[in-house]
């Protein structure tokens, strides 16, 4: 039987299909679902502004920005309103960031379709939805004393070359900004790799957008 209750959702998304398909899950799940649709954030915080909302289900990436930064501004216009992330990007790498900034849940778009179900159930009911996976490497952090935000383990040094190699700066530069020898900066940068699990620059990059 679904529940009688009267929700109120909005899917912000730039992909129709996504927009729709969700739609059709809510209508599914919840009597009378009052559903609204945005395909940007403009779009997105005039709902919120306007109408009181149950449920955000937000994708990360939008035309004109990235969610962490709509996240906050959705939580002043309207502190109680529950947030799904709903993303094709990998959860190990983007889950916490996202549940660290406000949001209550993060669901894969790569999740089939129960799946999807129950963590919107879990939302409307519980408030919170987070897979296994998740709640694994939170318990992973306590247990082990990690930190979740794995840049935590450099040291300010290598933060410091992990910096400059981000800037572009090669090995040679880095050893005479640092006044240490080149050998040494090969090291820091090895360390660096290897403590957050990476072995290209690319992958550098992203964890400091992602965590710095």
């Amino acid at each position: 039987m679904k529940p009688s209750s009267n929700f109120t959702f909005l899917i912000a998304d730039d992909h129709s299909v996504v927009r729709q398909g969700v739609s059709l899950l809510l209508k599914e799940l919840f009597f009378n679902a009052k559903i609204y649709q945005a395909g940007n954030f403009k779009e997105t915080l005039k709902v919120l502004r306007e109408t009181k909302i149950d449920l955000l289900v937000l994708d990360i990436n939008f035309p004109d920005g990235n969610s962490l930064s709509i996240i906050p501004e959705a939580k002043t216009i309207q502190p109680d309103v529950k947030i799904l992330i709903l993303s094709a990007y990998d959860e190990d790498i983007y889950a916490l960031r996202y549940l660290n900034a406000g949001a209550s849940g993060y669901l894969s778009k790569g999740s089939t379709e129960e799946e999807m179900k129950q963590a919107l159930k879990s939302m409307m009911v519980s408030g919170k939805y987070i897979t296994q996976n998740i709640k694994d490497r939170i318990l992973d952090s306590y247990i082990t004393k990690k930190p979740i935000n794995p840049l935590e383990l450099l040291s300010n040094r290598e933060v410091e070359v992990a910096r400059l190699l981000i800037k572009g700066y090669g090995n040679m530069e880095i050893a005479e900004l640092l006044q240490v020898k080149k050998t040494t900066v090969s090291t820091f940068k090895n360390r660096i790799f290897e403590k957050l699990e990476i072995n290209n620059l690319a992958d550098l990059i992203d964890f400091f957008q992602l965590y710095n």
